[in-house]
């Protein structure tokens, strides 16, 4: 049985037509691919402006406004090409376009921004994008970071610091932004794509899709941050380089050399590029509490000293050290909400 097509006034029709894909050149319009793309144009300006002046047109979601367009224009699929055909091949095609972004940093370096897309059930992610025809990639993160959130990065960014991803064979790559003041303003640009933007704990995020840290901390199942899973460790581990920080918390944190597996989802090893490395630090046991045990100094071993003697970590007496204490909180701040909803009070 055939499914009810969605009834998108002719006039609607005809207007977003002559806005979106009448106007580009012969050789794109005959391309299906470069025409899903205009129509997908026409779709948000359907939602952002048609629905706003005309209350009565029907909601519809893009693969129901792009069959009522392909209808509606016929020549546009001058072989008869079965639109669902047409649109599964585009979907597989934008997966194939890189996406840039940033993760944005508090002064504290303890938490992180985090934007949430304007349907009900949309889950967590960072602010990021695809990538437009011969866009170079920190002007990509440059935008669409400005887009969804209202805050500009260019001057704060550094093209060489990124953690990059291939996820379902789509590379992403986010510029890492730190020391951002948690009291500024965000503000999305565009309407009705981004609905929340918050700032959340690293410490609280999942970094596997078991881990379930989020639902006791924060109240949120790990599948409301898929999207930001396969960046957790890399970002953690960046942060101890950063940082200097050699903990190895119950909260994930691992220290060089010895990174938990990666979960399933991750397809392959992060590349990292960063500021100016560090080396790493001993684990705070080690400096606090010397065993009796054979200890690594330099990559060398050492003979097994009785109580009384000295232990030597790095070539360095452990009475010349000083003790490193950690201190945690258990009260972590909850995430700051920032705007509950952009969606009020937009111009017609």
């Amino acid at each position: 049985m055939e499914n009810k097509r969605v009834e998108v006034p002719e006039g609607v029709l005809d207007d977003l037509c002559s806005r979106f894909i009448l106007h580009i050149p012969s050789e794109e319009r005959d391309n299906a691919i470069r025409v899903c793309f205009q129509i997908e144009l026409a779709h948000w300006f359907y939602l952002d402006f048609c629905m706003q002046n005309f209350p009565g047109l029907p909601q519809c979601g893009i693969r129901d406004f792009a069959k009522a367009v392909f209808q509606h224009c016929p020549f546009l699929l001058p072989n008869g090409e079965d639109v669902q055909r047409v649109l599964d091949e585009w979907k597989e095609y934008k997966m194939g376009v890189p996406t840039y972004g940033a993760i944005i940093l508090d002064e504290t370096h303890e938490n992180v921004l985090l934007v949430q897309g304007y349907l009900a059930k949309s889950g967590w992610g960072f602010p990021k994008g695809k990538v437009n025809k011969e866009e170079a990639p920190h002007d990509c993160a440059a935008r669409e970071v400005f887009e969804e959130t209202g805050f500009d990065i260019k001057d704060r960014m550094c093209n060489t610091d990124y953690i990059e991803l291939k996820i379902n064979d789509q590379l992403a790559r986010l510029y890492i932004i730190p020391g951002v003041p948690k009291d500024t303003k965000f503000n999305p640009k565009t309407r009705k794509e981004i609905r929340n933007i918050e700032w959340f704990p690293i410490e609280k995020l999942p970094c596997h899709k078991n881990d379930m840290t989020p639902k006791s901390k924060l109240g949120l199942a790990p599948n409301k941050f898929f999207m930001v899973i396969p960046f957790i460790r890399p970002l953690r581990e960046w942060l101890q380089r950063r940082l200097g920080d050699s903990s190895d918390s119950d909260n994930g944190f691992a220290c060089a050399g010895n990174t938990p597996s990666k979960p399933n989802g991750e397809k392959s090893k992060p590349k990292m590029r960063c500021m100016p490395q560090f080396s790493e630090p001993a684990h705070a046991e080690q400096w606090t509490k010397p065993k009796n045990q054979n200890l690594k100094s330099n990559g060398k071993k050492q003979h097994q000293d009785s109580p009384n003697q000295r232990k030597k970590i790095n070539g360095v007496h452990t009475s010349q050290v000083k003790q490193i204490t950690l201190l945690k909180s258990d009260k972590k701040p909850n995430p700051r909400r920032l705007h509950d909803n952009f969606d009020g009070g937009l111009p017609n």
